[in-house]
């Protein structure tokens, strides 16, 4: 039999078996995971194979975070504890992930992006093992922690792209990465309580095991090398963003809007599961999964609110997202009532409440990327550190509430933390028109600079922004990640 020969074209390319590195450069040229335009000096530049690879790894990246709200009861009756405290995986998975974003994603400018990328999808789907085959409760809560932690693996990932390609690519690429992103907030739920109610609680534990061990093995032979970006040490990396903190009035307030938000956005995710599944409606995680399809309506609206942060700064954009946040709680509130409507006035509740809280997404990350442009990556660090510190809390604080005061001590709940947001900005806006622009922009740190923030979350995303030219491009994130 005659040895396998390629046909792949490349300047001066092995034309047989070799060792690795020539091997994995053959697999590029093949596969077109690097663009042929690309020259021979620096990195190669991402082909559309391999940025398809990257959106797919950031929507399953980011679905690990999501997708137990809506099996949490069905975890509640597996290992034979309250609904409740099966909630506390939920919470364990913010937190970690939280702890991921302030700990892990700095490494992103000290270690190549070759062997940081595999290692985090890999030590991620071993926890999804470990959680999935969890005997009880605590072992699934430690296992979430970890699993939360080492999935920001989209935090690492669209920085990294939109520095492997041109100016004039960044926007187009980042939004296919920012649209993988979207899509697996979106899907994560429908997938767990679906496949949760057919093969139990811990199937969608396993299914996400294999999928990240699968994209581990992918990436390691499909990302381009990458040289690390910084030699400062460690703990510098890491203290950088605290200390942007301490230095950035706007970057504090706008910590503290997206903060409360997201705690109440978590909150109203994590109690839904128990209510929809509860007495009240007796309805499947499925069910859940299917108001979850909803938040699709968010990817029509943050590229609306995108343009208009572009036209009028992001302020406007904040204080219509907060008030949005509010009309949300209060039809929310109404979803006490039970049977149809009561799910029809839930569906409509969330859809608004996710709507405000992803444009508010586009506004704030407007605001922070407009302060310092040499220090996006460590400002968005702290700006989603808090986020997901928000969100952790919130989901904590959202159970306490169904069980002492029901559905309605939710709503009341996103109500009150919206209103803490909106409270904030109303007296920055105060302050803002006593002292007129400039005193504004001098105060809060917000003058633009020639390195202005762009609304389509390049330079330095989380890969949750989603306004201007990505947004476009993607259709309409964080996630935060929000997800």
């Amino acid at each position: 039999m005659r040895p396998f020969r390629h046909r792949c074209p490349g300047p001066g390319g092995p034309r047989g078996p070799g060792p690795s590195a020539p091997t994995r450069e053959v697999l590029h040229r093949c596969l077109q995971l690097s663009d042929p335009q690309a020259t021979s000096s620096g990195p190669a530049a991402p082909g559309r194979r391999l940025i398809l690879i990257l959106a797919l790894a950031c929507g399953i990246g980011v679905a690990n975070i999501y997708f137990p709200q809506a099996i949490s009861p069905l975890i509640a009756d597996g290992l034979g504890v309250s609904p409740g405290a099966a909630a506390s995986a939920v919470t364990a998975s913010q937190f970690g992930y939280a702890l991921g974003i302030f700990l892990l994603v700095p490494l992103g400018d000290r270690i190549a992006h070759r062997r940081l990328v595999p290692a985090l999808l890999g030590i991620t789907g071993l926890g999804l093992v470990v959680a999935g085959s969890a005997p009880g409760l605590a072992v699934l809560v430690a296992a979430s922690a970890v699993i939360g932690a080492a999935t920001v693996v989209p935090q690492v990932i669209i920085p990294m792209a939109a520095g492997l390609v041109s100016e004039g690519r960044r926007g187009a690429v980042t939004g296919t990465l920012l649209s993988g992103l979207i899509g697996g907030i979106l899907l994560a739920r429908t997938f767990s309580g679906s496949l949760g109610e057919w093969l139990g609680w811990r199937a969608p534990y396993y299914v996400a095991a294999a999928l990240m061990l699968g994209l581990a093995a992918v990436m390691a032979v499909a990302l381009p090398a990458t040289a690390p970006t910084s030699s400062e040490r460690y703990p510098r990396l890491v203290t950088g963003s605290l200390r942007l903190l301490r230095e950035e009035p706007a970057l504090r307030r706008t910590c503290v809007y997206q903060a409360a938000v997201f705690a109440g956005f978590s909150a109203a995710w994590t109690s839904l599961a128990l209510y929809v599944t509860g007495p009240a409606f007796g309805m499947g995680s499925s069910v859940v999964g299917l108001i979850a399809l909803v938040g699709a309506g968010s990817m029509f609206s943050t590229p609306i609110a995108g343009r208009r942060v572009d036209r009028g700064g992001p302020d406007p954009v904040t204080l219509v997202c907060l008030l949005g946040t509010l009309a949300a709680a209060g039809i929310l509130a109404f979803g006490t009532l039970h049977g149809i409507a009561g799910l029809v006035i839930l569906t409509v509740g969330m859809l608004v409440l996710d709507v405000a809280v992803q444009s508010g997404q586009v506004a704030n990350q407007g605001r922070i990327f407009a302060l310092r442009p040499e220090a996006r990556g460590r400002i968005n660090t702290a700006y989603m550190t808090c986020a997901f510190l928000g969100g952790s809390a919130g989901s904590w604080l959202g159970v306490r509430a169904y069980g002492l005061l029901g559905w309605g001590g939710v709503a009341g709940l996103v109500a009150v933390l919206g209103a803490l947001a909106l409270v904030r900005h109303l007296r920055h806006m105060w302050r803002a028109r006593r002292t007129g622009p400039d005193g504004a922009n001098g105060t809060d740190g917000m003058a633009r600079t020639d390195g202005m923030a762009r609304t389509d979350g390049t330079d330095g995303t989380d890969g949750t922004s989603v306004g201007g030219s990505a947004a476009a491009a993607s259709c309409g994130h964080g996630r935060q990640e929000a997800s």
